[in-house]
């Protein structure tokens, strides 16, 4: 099972009504979606996706599933005002991540976090891995000492932080030499996709981008690894 699953019609629709964390509703292509169960994840802000039968029953671990699982959340999230809330008063960080979809790169960011004193992690809700049992492991259980929020709009909510007095920066190619930048807290620290990067909107709101120099031919570092060293670099100078 890849989730914390719950499967069946109405133990669905009971999970939506309750209020509990929801990363994703599962549906087989072959079943229709009764209208109860999309009007309360729509209200809710769960997002719904259509799969294969063989799909759902894997998500479940059995056959008898009504064509519909739902992935609990093993966290509780917050809303990002008490997130950036709680990193202005202590004078922290936060990871902001944009549309990372795999779950051993979200689970090791979220450890490395965790272990450097970072406060938690704002995650869009479109096109990103869920918080499910692989993150849970790869992070060491760290994921349940973070405060994690889920927003539709990543962009407009880190322009929100940096109303309340926060800084944002990206850590991307093509910016400033991250040895030779003191990253001011309280801040925002932006990690994007392997593939795409940064989103160039989060780009342009950033207060600086930051980059890793590296020698190498490859030419880039795992989204994990360059997060963490990312985090190195902005706490070590008050670790003294």
């Amino acid at each position: 099972m890849d989730g914390f699953a719950v499967w069946g019609r109405n133990p669905v629709k009971e999970a939506l009504r309750s209020g509990r964390d929801i990363e994703k509703i599962y549906v087989a292509h072959d079943t229709s979606f009764p209208k109860d169960i999309a009007k309360l994840a729509k209200e809710r802000g769960v997002k719904v996706q259509r799969v294969s039968r063989k799909r759902v029953e894997e998500l479940a671990g059995t056959k008898k599933t009504q064509g519909v699982v739902a992935l609990l959340s093993p966290v509780e999230y917050v809303s990002p005002e008490h997130l950036f809330e709680e990193t202005i008063k202590r004078n922290s960080f936060f990871l902001a991540l944009d549309h990372i979809t795999d779950p051993q790169n979200v689970g090791n960011l979220l450890r490395t976090c965790e272990v450097l004193g970072g406060v938690g992690a704002l995650l869009p809700r479109e096109r990103s891995s869920p918080i499910n049992q692989t993150v849970v492991k790869a992070s060491s259980g760290a994921v349940f000492y973070l405060m994690l929020a889920k927003v539709v709009n990543l962009a407009r909510s880190l322009r929100e932080f940096k109303d309340m007095g926060g800084w944002v920066f990206s850590v991307e190619k093509g910016g400033k030499d991250i040895r030779e930048f003191e990253i001011p807290f309280p801040c925002a620290l932006v990690l994007g996709a392997e593939d795409k990067g940064v989103s160039k909107n989060i780009r342009n709101l950033s207060d600086e981008i930051l980059t890793i120099p590296m020698k190498g031919k490859t030419g880039s570092f795992n989204v994990s690894v360059a997060g963490a060293i990312a985090m190195w670099e902005a706490v070590r100078r008050s670790l003294r």
